[in-house]
């Protein structure tokens, strides 16, 4: 299909085009025209851009699929059309399914269901097998299996001297580790921010101190071992100040944030809603604004979706029982626009900087590239409803909810996909 959006606004921080109010064409999957004014081809579809955004496509780096193994939750085909009506047209999936992504079967597995998908589907591999963090998983082989990185998923690696040598390896095969940061002994069975809040509730609270003196030991065995490590999902005020540091020093960490932490707080608990029961957990009002500030700095280089699908039997229950997360692919942009971001800090946070953190080339609005794209209006409002809901999943405290943000169309893979 070749396409002519018009009257459009670029939103690329590597486009000379940034900023720019456009017409864009597109032909045979690649970009072949960008200019102020373009007249529409003979059977060319024309969208009409005017008043929207268009960004390099969303890449996702914390989403988590049930396939295989749990496809009531979420199967590849679900995750994907729900990714794309968020505006991602790449997913990188955990690799916490029945049987685990730790070996090159599973990620084959994985590569092959995805194929041909408008959204691009990588694979993360287990760091150890079986995500029991005693034994190393076969990184190499996952890796020459096409597993774009390494992780646990909501799972803290627990064992330093293990830690330590899965970064020793990871380096001598030249593969990232992507790791959440809480030290269990600390956070123990809490599940919400300890704070006047978790007192007043009469629970159990997860202190900041959990995340912040995991991320010190990973700060000091990657500085040990020269390695690079990605920290996923910090949440603390504190943890921002610790990564400052380390990349003052020259160190190659990165580091990511689930966009509900950027918007919700502890005070939404008051009510024990478990769709507000994520890990870790909604933190207080001075550490939201120290992740945004950590975002518009550089501290934080990427935003996630923490997608985290569950059955209804795992969310509609008492608070303490309830599975941690929500569904989340369909609401990051519109918390984004509400966390005040603008539409370049959203390009790169969600679109430039996950690519780069995964050794991948980000796509860029230029003549001749490649076209991977999403298109949304920032102002448009709606209501995420059952009807429109495209995950298996409704564990979200958003559902039925007006919302601000609306993606309108995403290109990839040479296929496109709008929405009203």
């Amino acid at each position: 299909m070749n396409l002519l959006i018009t009257g459009v606004t670029i939103a690329d921080p590597n486009s000379k085009f940034n900023k720019q109010k456009c017409d864009v064409r597109v032909e045979q999957g690649k970009l072949i025209a960008i200019d102020s004014k373009l007249s529409p081809g003979k059977g060319e579809t024309v969208f009409d851009g005017a008043g929207m955004i268009l960004s390099p496509g969303f890449f996702d780096l914390n989403c988590s699929v049930g396939d295989p193994g749990f496809e009531t939750r979420e199967d590849i085909d679900t995750a994907t059309a729900t990714a794309a009506a968020g505006g991602f047209t790449g997913l990188a999936v955990l690799p916490d399914t029945k049987p685990v992504v730790h070996s090159k079967g599973e990620v084959a597995y994985i590569i092959n269901k995805a194929k041909g998908n408008l959204v691009d589907v990588l694979p993360l591999g287990a760091i150890s097998q079986h995500l029991e963090g005693k034994e190393l998983a076969e990184l190499y082989d996952m890796q020459e299996a096409g597993a774009i990185a390494f992780s646990e998923g909501n799972k803290p690696i627990a064992d330093d001297g293990f830690m330590s040598r899965a970064l020793q390896y990871a380096k001598g095969v030249g593969c990232l580790l992507m790791v959440y940061p809480e030290n269990k002994s600390i956070a123990g069975k809490s599940q919400i921010n300890e704070s006047k809040n978790s007192v007043l509730l009469g629970m159990k609270g997860v202190p900041a101190l959990a995340e912040e003196m995991q991320i010190s030991r990973d700060i000091f065995l990657a500085t040990y071992h020269d390695a690079r490590l990605h920290i996923s999902n910090i949440s603390t005020a504190g943890s921002v100040a610790l990564l400052k540091k380390a990349k003052k020093d020259g160190l190659k960490i990165t580091a990511d944030v689930a966009a509900h932490n950027l918007v919700f707080t502890e005070e939404l608990l008051s009510d024990f809603d478990s769709n507000y029961k994520v890990k870790p957990p909604l933190r207080g009002k001075a550490d939201v604004k120290a992740l945004l500030a950590g975002l518009k700095d550089g501290v934080i280089d990427a935003i996630s979706s923490q997608h985290r699908p569950h059955e209804i039997e795992f969310k509609n229950v008492e608070f303490e029982i309830a599975a941690y997360g929500i569904i989340a692919l369909q609401t990051v942009l519109p918390l984004l626009l509400k966390a005040c971001l603008d539409a370049s800090q959203i390009a790169e946070k969600l679109a430039i900087n996950p690519r780069t953190i995964l050794g991948m080339t980000a796509p860029v609005i230029e003549k001749g590239a490649e076209a991977n794209f999403t298109v949304y209006h920032p102002t448009e409002e709606w209501i995420f409803n059952a009807a429109n809901n495209l995950s298996k999943s409704a564990n979200s405290p958003l559902l039925n909810q007006k919302l601000t943000g609306k993606v309108k169309l995403v290109y990839n893979n040479k296929q496109s996909q709008s929405y009203g």
